[in-house]
């Protein structure tokens, strides 16, 4: 069963993969804090991206991931692409945990 969770995640700094920065989307880090307990990404299961609208412009809105941890709990997270003054601090998130 799959829970929504929406909050904000500490990723492991200098573990970010940086080949995808190179293409200018987000390195996903292979390590984060959540709710005060660490986790390594094992495997990532699936990646996407959505977009927005604002008028007529579309823009890429986040980058999100399904993985694996390596106590093999499965969450969905992603990262905001354009922080808003609430999450000004948090570009990573939680988004769901898979039970």
């Amino acid at each position: 069963m799959e829970d929504f969770v929406s909050e904000p995640l500490t990723p492991d700094p200098g573990s970010f993969d940086t080949a995808p920065m190179a293409r200018g989307e987000p390195g996903l880090p292979t390590g984060f804090t959540w709710r005060g307990r660490h986790y390594v990404i094992r495997e990532i299961l699936e990646a996407w991206k959505t977009c927005g609208r604002d008028g007529e412009s579309v823009y890429l809105r986040h980058h999100w991931f399904r993985l694996r941890t390596d106590d093999a709990t499965v969450l969905t997270i992603y990262c905001q692409r354009q922080a808003t003054r609430a999450s000004a601090k948090h570009r990573w998130w939680v988004y769901s945990a898979t039970s």
